[in-house]
């Protein structure tokens, strides 16, 4: 049985680089900080960090949840992101959108006021 999203791995061949940028976009720092791994804790969840692999933005797409999507996407793109995908409706008031990291993976991001963040286990 699968419960629910718990890691998503980033590739970053320039470890330094994507720890510093992703330290910035989640206003976090890092709880497990190794030159294999890199890990931050959001919101319960696990963002990754590994040197090895290629990025991309063409593999898994995670979709991190914010309050505000036009803002977000907007601050993202401020710290060196790039647009892949202005945010738009899914429906039911569910927006979603996509920017590339400074290193070449997809950072999806999404808006869902059906999202209840007590039934996270």
């Amino acid at each position: 049985m699968i419960l629910g999203l718990r890691t998503a791995i980033y590739p970053a061949p320039d470890l330094a680089a994507a720890k510093t940028w992703y330290s910035a976009a989640f206003s976090a720092t890092p709880y497990f900080d190794e030159p294999f791994y890199v890990g931050f804790s959001i919101g319960g969840f696990e963002l990754g960090l590994i040197p090895d692999g290629v990025p991309g933005t063409s593999g898994s797409q995670v979709l991190w949840g914010v309050d505000d999507i036009d803002a977000e996407y907007a601050r993202l793109i401020g710290l060196g992101a790039t647009p892949l995908e202005p945010a738009y409706d899914v429906g039911e008031g569910i927006r979603v959108a996509a920017v590339a990291d400074p290193f070449g993976n997809r950072l999806g991001l999404i808006q869902n006021p059906l999202f209840d963040p007590t039934r996270v286990k």
